[in-house]
């Protein structure tokens, strides 16, 4: 399926940095997330650019991101025509971004923007090739999350707590992720096998702005599978 990509006025130097943010149905909270943004970056020295990637969205998604390219000069939108999923929206987001430093940070304001460039910067001092976050705080997933981070590191040795949360990467750590459902969250994961080195740092947890959680039950089974289908893949 094909993906339209609307841009601001793009800048002559490429940012140091481009965040990708998969958004499903989050009219109701892009408006504060961009504010926010433009907020944390206007007070660092490293450049940043926003890829919203519009993900199917039957709410007003489409012409609120509309309404926003003009008063950020960082923001840039695709629009995806149908629900894709998350894997697909950064690999879209991906292809239009212009950064050696990549940030995953969803839309629905659960981790605030002015993270993000704590997210960054063991990369960008070379400290780190990934860099992810570990929740703090209170959210209505930490049962299930718990179970799943505790078989992913049990049968990947992998020593960070949360698997499947925010994150900053390198660029080429994308350029190696296979073209697999789900691949975001065995991120990590496939880039450790591959050699690079992740790093873990705490990050805030909030209750959502707006909106509902797309998180599902339905996805629990698949996830396992899709786990020992990659532990098989790296093992064998």
């Amino acid at each position: 399926m094909s993906a339209e990509t609307v841009h601001s006025a793009p800048s002559v130097t490429p940012p140091a940095v481009s965040v990708l943010v998969p958004a499903k149905d989050e009219a109701e909270n892009l408006p504060l997330f961009l504010q926010l943004c433009q907020e944390t970056f206007a007070a660092r020295p490293e450049t940043y650019e926003v890829i919203v990637i519009d993900d199917g969205s039957a709410d007003d998604t489409a012409k609120v991101l509309a309404s926003l390219v003009p008063q950020y000069p960082f923001l840039h939108v695709v629009h995806h025509r149908s629900q894709r999923g998350i894997a697909d929206a950064l690999r879209s987001g991906f292809l239009v971004a212009r950064g050696d430093v990549l940030v995953f940070f969803p839309a629905d304001l659960q981790f605030k923007p002015e993270d993000i460039p704590r997210l960054v910067a063991p990369i960008l001092a070379g400290e780190s090739d990934m860099v992810t976050g570990f929740k703090q705080g209170k959210y209505e997933k930490a049962f299930v999350s718990g179970i799943y981070n505790g078989l992913s590191r049990a049968l990947f040795h992998i020593p960070v707590r949360d698997l499947n949360n925010v994150k900053a990467y390198r660029r080429e750590i994308m350029e190696d992720q296979p073209a697999r459902p789900d691949w975001h969250r065995y991120m990590i994961v496939l880039a450790a096998a591959q050699g690079y080195t992740v790093t873990e740092i705490p990050v805030p947890l909030y209750p959502r702005h707006a909106g509902k959680s797309k998180f599902g039950l339905s996805r629990i089974p698949i996830g396992v599978l899709d786990m020992l289908a990659v532990w098989f893949e790296l093992r064998f």
